[in-house]
């Protein structure tokens, strides 16, 4: 087993994370359905060796939403696209349960993997805001315990459908006009609570066999989720204590459920901001933070309470009794808002600023980021990070000035170790289970 290295990956978020990132004046306003801007930063991102890209969603808007998810592709189209465009990254895209059926999704990521040669992963999600109901002949959202319920269930029928096939099935016999041997096509026959599939799955196994499973819960049931399904986690977490007990946690949840630990990737998401000097870092992130002002911090925090309005509240009041708000929405995100105004006895004003815009270790030159870096990893609080850029253009000045640090510390691979996603992350590729069961057998 070789050394413990970094997991990198790259948000892919077009004109901007922020309400105002797309107004500095070198951003691209409408990069989110650019495809060439896609595609330029995909491959910085495979030319430094990332991990993986990453494309969030949502499938609610409203016309408070930011700018990005205002008008962007879908993540599955645009995952496609950059796939015939790079050849090792890892290619991750968000898609709830909660508004898909699980034969479609399977079909979708099955294909993905295929068409990108086995570098493809599926971030799970549920969804929180309540108006996404209203997009697919719902009048309610599902409850935050349901949303978990159902999404175990989906992601044992995706997982069956991917084993439909066994990896030898199609035998392409052409003397004999055998296509496939039947023996090794298997219906999934499931009816559980929420779906009944027959299967099997019209394509067959993908070079990775099951493609990646991300997880990006953070509440109770969503870290026993992410503890016994996923391969990664993507978290939100920029305070080293809290991130390292939440690593700990998750860690020994895993081990709970059976897992090998090492096995499941803690992956922070952070937006560093990196200078020459330490004064030019400081007066780029001056500049970082003035994109948001604090009418688009409020909106920002509001996500996480189902687009509640915050500004009916006196700003320099203390933080209003919101937690009704949060209840079924994003618990951990919202949890985590409210703990940071009572823990510092906060305005209204400062915990948006804060939450919004906060400072962290990643705002430095190249060696102190650096050193941000390895300081998360070793203590340890992180399997690596997902990266997303705090300024127009960051991804490149990281790629050549953070990145040869890292690796020069051995801390980050110099070259993909293979030619799948699983092989970049460290991970095996399943075995089929019904070739199992008739190994086991015979």
């Amino acid at each position: 087993m070789g050394a413990r290295r970094l997991k990198l990956g790259f948000m892919m978020h077009g004109n901007g994370t922020g309400w105002g990132d797309w107004r500095h004046p070198a951003a691209h306003p409408g990069a989110s359905t650019d495809f060439g801007y896609y595609r330029r930063q995909a491959q910085v991102a495979e030319a430094a060796k990332f991990d993986f890209l990453f494309v969030a969603d949502s499938v609610h808007i409203t016309p408070k939403s930011s700018p990005h998810y205002l008008n962007r592709f879908e993540p599955l189209t645009i995952l496609s696209a950059l796939a015939a465009v790079t050849d090792r990254i890892g290619l991750v895209g968000t898609l709830t349960v909660s508004y898909a059926e699980p034969y479609n999704v399977a079909r979708q990521f099955a294909s993905l993997d295929h068409i990108s040669g086995g570098r493809a992963g599926w971030n799970v999600v549920t969804s929180w805001l309540e108006g996404s109901a209203r997009n697919f002949s719902r009048d309610k959202h599902y409850d935050h315990a349901t949303r978990y319920r159902l999404a175990a269930e989906h992601l044992d029928v995706v997982q069956g459908l991917w084993d439909s096939w066994e990896d030898d099935a199609l035998v392409h016999d052409k003397a004999s006009g055998r296509f496939f041997d039947p023996e090794k096509l298997h219906r999934l026959d499931h009816r559980g609570p929420f779906f009944q599939v027959e299967g099997p799955l019209n394509i067959a196994r993908s070079p990775q066999g099951q493609p990646v499973i991300f997880q990006a819960g953070a509440s109770e049931d969503g870290r026993n989720f992410a503890a016994a399904r996923s391969d990664a986690i993507f978290v939100q977490d920029d305070d080293l204590l809290s991130a390292r007990a939440y690593y700990a946690d998750v860690k020994r949840r895993a081990a709970g459920f059976g897992r090998n630990p090492a096995d499941l990737f803690v992956l922070p998401g952070l937006r560093p901001v990196i200078g020459s000097t330490e004064e030019e870092a400081e007066r780029k992130y001056r500049d970082f933070i003035a994109l948001t002002s604090i009418e688009d911090a409020l909106l920002i925090m509001a996500r996480s309470f189902n687009e509640h309005d915050f500004s009916q509240y006196d700003l320099d009041a203390p933080f209003p009794e919101v937690e009704r708000f949060a209840q079924n929405s994003n618990r951990s995100t919202s949890e985590r808002v409210i703990r940071l105004a009572r823990e510092g006895n906060l305005t209204l004003r400062e915990t948006a600023q804060r939450f919004a815009t906060p400072r962290t270790d990643f705002v430095g030159t190249p060696e102190q980021v650096a050193d941000a870096f390895e300081r998360w990893f070793l203590e340890p609080a992180a399997d690596g990070f997902v990266y997303n850029n705090s300024l127009p253009d960051e991804l490149s000045v990281f790629a050549e000035t953070v990145i040869p640090i890292l690796q020069d510390r051995g801390l980050f691979r110099r070259e993909y170790e293979g030619t799948t996603f699983r092989d970049s992350l460290g991970l095996a590729k399943p075995v089929n289970r019904h070739t199992s069961r008739r190994i086991a057998a015979e």
